[in-house]
């Protein structure tokens, strides 16, 4: 059963799909459309789930599971996955390329692979202070709060330690 994102309690679970590059204004309404078709019968063990989508900043596709109405299993979400990755062939975007770091510059998203990152940082382009992207946050109230944070408060802070030293 389809609800909107913002009607989600904040303990919703959430799963955040990065895309390799920006989703258009028609692409969204497209995928929109699927994955919303997608959610009206998406059920666990023949039990609805109460679940929704966000796009966000034109990088993110975020799903959520209501699963204080039911739980999701893992069967249901392995078919959420299927309908991820189908939505990579059908529109030609990778929402499962672990390479790639987003960093929001102003409000514009910028992506950074991995191995870039050391550079970047004895660069300056990415700061302690660099908005980044904690896509393993597990609910909607993390995602308020623990998603967009400086990059010395992410798994990157070890890089600027590593500059520290030197």
């Amino acid at each position: 059963m389809y609800i909107s994102f913002n009607d989600m309690p904040a303990g919703a679970k959430i799963w955040i799909y990065q895309s390799s590059r920006p989703i258009t204004d028609i692409e969204q309404l497209q995928i929109g459309k699927v994955a919303e078709s997608f959610i009206q019968q998406w059920a666990a063990h023949n039990q609805p789930l109460k679940a929704s989508y966000i796009f966000i900043y034109n990088y993110f596709l975020v799903v959520s599971v209501d699963e204080s109405y039911n739980q999701a299993s893992g069967c249901s979400i392995d078919a959420s996955v299927h309908l991820v990755k189908a939505l990579e062939q059908q529109f030609d975007i990778d929402f499962f390329d672990r390479t790639k770091v987003a960093f929001l510059k102003g409000e514009e998203v910028i992506l950074e692979s991995i191995k870039d990152i050391k550079t970047k940082v004895a660069e300056g382009a990415v700061t302690e202070k660099t908005i980044t992207f904690n896509n393993l946050v597990k609910n909607k109230g993390e995602l308020q709060t623990e998603w967009m944070v400086p990059a010395a408060r992410s798994w990157l802070k070890r890089y600027f330690q590593a500059v520290e030293q030197h």
